[in-house]
Formats: C-alpha cells, structure tokens, sequence
C-alpha cells in the first residue's frame, strides 16, 4: 500500500445494503434495497470514494489537477482528499464569469481544503481534453502535477467502481445508479454478475452517455462488459436542475423513509426507479438496488485532517411517457 492509499481514511467497506419498505414496490411484488454508498466517508463517499482510490494511488502524492462545474462533487470530494492526505490540489472550473463572483458553498468549501481554483471561459473548458489546451493549463500548474479527468471518470476510475457490483453480485437482478460522467455506469455493469444488469439515469441532457460509457469501457477493460441500460427521462430539466416534480417526490421519500436524499443525482434516480416500477417496467419478483452516492450538502468548516464530518442533518424543505429502457435505452453486453 503506498502512502497515498485512501483506506488510510477507514473507509466502511463494503457499503451497507439496506432493505426498504415501500408499497409503490412492494404492490408490484418487488424489493427495493438501497447501496449505501453515501456512508462510505462522509468527505469522500459514494462513487467518489470509488473513483479516486486508484487515481490517488497512481498519483502517489503528487499534485493533483482536475475539472468541474461550479456545484461539481467531484472537486469537492478532490479537494477534500488533498486536505486529508496531504496533496495539493488544482480544480479548474468551468465559467472565467465565476471568478470576480463571491464563491457559491461549494467551490467555498473547495478553497478552504486548499485547493486552488482556476476560472477558465467556457470555450476553453469545452476543448480541456485537446492536448495543447491541457499543456497550457499544465504550465500554469504546480511541477509534475497528475491530470484527472472531469468527474473523475477514466480507465482507473471504472477500475475501481467494479468492486460496487461485486458487492452487490447475487443480491439485486437490477441495480440503478445516477449518472454524470458515465464512470461509475462503467464500472458497475463489468462488476456484476451474469443475470444482473446495471440500470442508469442520466443527469445531463444531451443523449451523449450511452457512447462515454462505451468508450469508458473499452480505455478500462478493451471491450463491453456486463448488461447495462440508459433511461433519459429524469433528468429533472439537466445538470444541477431540478423540477418541482422531483422535489415533491424526494420530500415524499424522504417522510416515507425518514433518509435525507441528494437531489441532483441520487433523488433523480430514485425517482426513475420508482415510476418505472409504478408503470410495470419490472416483473413481480424482481430485487431492485438503488445506489445511494452521496448526502445533500452542507458545507461546514472542514474538520482536522484525519476526522469525520458528521453526517448532513434531514434538509428541510409526471415525466414524459415513453418506453422502457429494455425496449429504448442504449445497452451493450
């Protein structure tokens, strides 16, 4: 183990598997159990936790350069490892708008874990992977610096999100998941077992995931692995948006199963689950695992290096019809 393995944190490991009552399932004769992903490390949980593992290991300590959006839990996650290991971190942001701008909760809570945050326009953002680009973001970074992509999602990233579906082989025929940037997607389906299939529901609009995935896919493992699914519905109007439709939902879910429930990635996928099953998507008998990969925000001054954040308190505060994922969705084998 080199110095920079994330199991010095003490991640719990593997995430529980929690069983859930809830008619809207149980009236159609299926179980619906959820990952507990998001109790991983209160700093670094859920599909972050997963995807950097490996990144962090092949950085072995060097400064650490990635990407996001101004709300991005990727660079939060980044950042906040830097504190607790001792890297520096580099978060460059998508909107040079943002930089004279007071920093919303998030990129706060990014700069108060030391990480230095560049402001770059949108067109530039936008061409990061274009290898002149990268070479002059890199100029302007500390020496030797270790590039992670945009959402952490790369051939190690899929590398480690496999474990998430060898620890849920023989436990669900189905497991859904939120997707951003397609990694954990990727992952998860090569991890499970034959008979299982990894179900996704986009955050973006755009149509663009099934091709990542596959391209994920094929950089991590040289080909397709696993069963997988899209469904595009529930987006809930596009990344960092939200609907009055899925707030009402995540409210309800929340007094049903008194869990505070994430609401740009983890509400959008329990919602896409729930009316999937409400208009018989799934066969009675069906086991459904929704992965839960992290809490709602809120942001706190960081803790001493090495502790836990407590866990963030309860906050308090009809998609379009089309055809199921099994008959519409992208897949592959």
């Amino acid at each position: 183990m080199n110095a920079f393995d994330l199991s010095r944190l003490r991640p719990r490991l593997p995430s529980p598997l929690e069983p859930v009552e809830d008619e809207r399932f149980a009236r159609r004769g299926l179980t619906l159990l959820l990952k507990r992903e998001d109790l991983i490390h209160p700093e670094l949980p859920g599909n972050k936790w997963r995807k950097l593992a490996l990144n962090l290991g092949a950085a072995d300590g060097r400064p650490v350069l990635t990407f996001g959006g101004a709300y991005s839990n990727h660079l939060r996650a980044t950042a906040a490892a830097g504190r607790l290991l001792g890297f520096p971190t580099v978060g460059i942001v998508r909107g040079d708008e943002l930089a004279g701008r007071p920093l919303n909760p998030s990129l706060a809570r990014c700069a108060a874990d030391g990480m230095r945050l560049e402001f770059v326009d949108r067109a530039t953002y936008r061409a990061k992977n274009d290898p002149a680009v990268l070479a002059a973001l890199l100029e302007r970074a500390p020496a030797d610096a270790y590039v992670v992509p945009e959402g952490g999602s790369n051939s190690l990233a899929v590398r480690g999100c496999v474990e998430l579906g060898r620890e849920l082989a023989g436990a669900a025929d189905t497991v859904a998941v939120a997707c951003g940037t397609g990694g954990t997607l990727a992952g998860l389906a090569a991890g499970l077992s034959a008979g299982q299939r990894a179900l996704g529901f986009p955050v973006l609009k755009g149509g663009f995931l099934g091709g990542e995935v596959r391209a994920l896919q094929e950089a991590a493992f040289g080909g397709p692995r696993g069963e997988w699914a899209l469904d595009e519905r529930f987006h809930g109007g596009g990344y960092a948006r939200t609907s009055p439709v899925l707030e009402a939902f995540a409210r309800d879910f929340e007094a049903r199963h008194e869990l505070a429930i994430e609401r740009l990635y983890v509400a959008k996928m329990l919602h896409g689950l729930t009316v999937l099953a409400e208009e018989g998507a799934f066969p009675a008998g069906t086991r459904l695992a929704a992965v839960v990969t992290g809490a709602p925000d809120a942001p706190q001054p960081p803790p001493a290096a090495g502790s836990h954040s407590p866990r963030p308190p309860l906050p308090e505060a009809s998609p379009p019809s089309c055809p199921h994922p099994s008959q519409s969705s992208a897949s592959a084998r």
